[in-house]
């Protein structure tokens, strides 16, 4: 029977090998996929905590920097008549003409802990004057905010992170999806496998005739001045031929001492063992 390994260079590239840690091309499609999908979470989490800093950032501003100051003014005046010249009526004028008052009051409030400018003690109540320290004001009746900690921080960015994490690991659990089936349906995986060879055999001849045309056609263009300049200095001096970068002219792999050279007249195509 034909065999097929080792593959070729273009081959290797198409299928996943269980046991490499490296993770491969078929593999790297569906991993950018999915960490494509944490980019709206990852930009509403940054959202969200920039929203809260700048929340906290004008409470703390109102906080420390605010001035909020109060006026009240009242005029209270009461007066009881009381009509006649009998005995009671002068009786009650005695007792109760001593409840006519009459005063003004006029309460100026700050959440400062001094009186306004221009006020002196006399009429003036502060108020929400608590927790003052040197250089800013605190009091009760305004804002206190707390910023969030970095725990706090790490801890919300955290479920993110593992979720990126998780979408870099599933690429090694789902190599075990075949092993599985194969081991529940062992029928099933003999088919998949004989048309896997199958497949490889045509897609091999049809790389190879394809590589032969190719080839042909890079043969029938006119070299360049550069490559001119290189076989005829090569011609002239076989030594500079070791300084030469060569590579296979099919799979690409760079050029050894058991590469084989076409034996063809006027063709010093490289080829590795295996496609030669």
């Amino acid at each position: 029977k034909r065999t097929l390994l080792p593959l070729l260079r273009d081959e290797t590239s198409a299928f996943v090998f269980p046991c490499s840690l490296a993770l491969q091309r078929p593999e790297l499609k569906h991993m950018v996929m999915e960490l494509l999908r944490c980019i709206p979470l990852l930009l509403f989490l940054i959202f969200v905590c920039g929203l809260d800093h700048f929340i906290f950032s004008v409470l703390s501003i109102i906080q420390n920097h605010s001035f909020v100051q109060y006026s009240y003014q009242t005029s209270h005046h009461m007066s009881v008549t009381v009509m006649g010249t009998s005995l009671m009526a002068q009786l009650l004028r005695s007792t109760i003409g001593a409840l006519n008052t009459s005063f003004d009051t006029q309460v100026d409030t700050s959440n400062l802990g001094e009186p306004p400018p221009g006020m002196g003690p006399r009429g003036w109540t502060p108020v929400c004057c608590r927790g003052a320290h040197a250089g800013a004001v605190s009091p009760a009746c305004l804002p206190k905010p707390h910023g969030m900690t970095r725990e706090q921080y790490l801890n919300t960015c955290l479920p993110l992170a593992a979720l990126a994490l998780l979408c870099l690991a599933q690429v090694y659990p789902f190599r075990l999806r075949r092993a599985i089936a194969a081991f529940y349906f062992p029928k099933r995986e003999k088919t998949r496998v004989l048309f896997l060879y199958n497949k490889l055999l045509r897609q091999r001849k049809n790389f190879f005739q394809l590589q032969r045309r190719r080839i042909a056609r890079r043969a029938q263009q006119p070299p360049g001045l550069g490559t001119s300049l290189l076989e005829w200095c090569s011609q002239h001096w076989p030594w500079l031929r070791r300084c030469q970068r060569r590579s296979c002219a099919l799979c690409g792999t760079p050029g050894t001492p058991w590469h084989q050279v076409c034996p063809a007249p006027d063709c010093s195509a490289l080829y590795c063992d295996r496609c030669w």
